[in-house]
């Protein structure tokens, strides 16, 4: 998986890695398993939500539903 991140917010990152001698990939991951919890309560239909809760994830469509704004296609 690849994203793209702002300037900004990278040199925030790698300066946070620095300075705390962690490497950006260790911030990432902590900023994702924060946040993916939030995002699913809004994101996820009720029925796909308690699947996650349970433990059994189910596996993603193979297509977007709607581009995603960090493709390649999309710019």
């Amino acid at each position: 998986m690849a994203v793209r991140i702002d300037p900004g917010i990278e040199r925030r990152l790698r300066l946070l890695a620095e300075t705390s001698g962690r490497k950006p990939s260790f911030f990432l991951q902590q900023m994702i398993e924060g946040g993916i919890s939030a995002l699913e309560d809004v994101w996820l239909p009720v029925d796909v939500l308690a699947q996650v809760r349970a433990g059994t994830v189910p596996e993603p469509a193979s297509h977007h539903a709607e581009p995603d704004l960090f493709e390649d296609s999309a710019f």
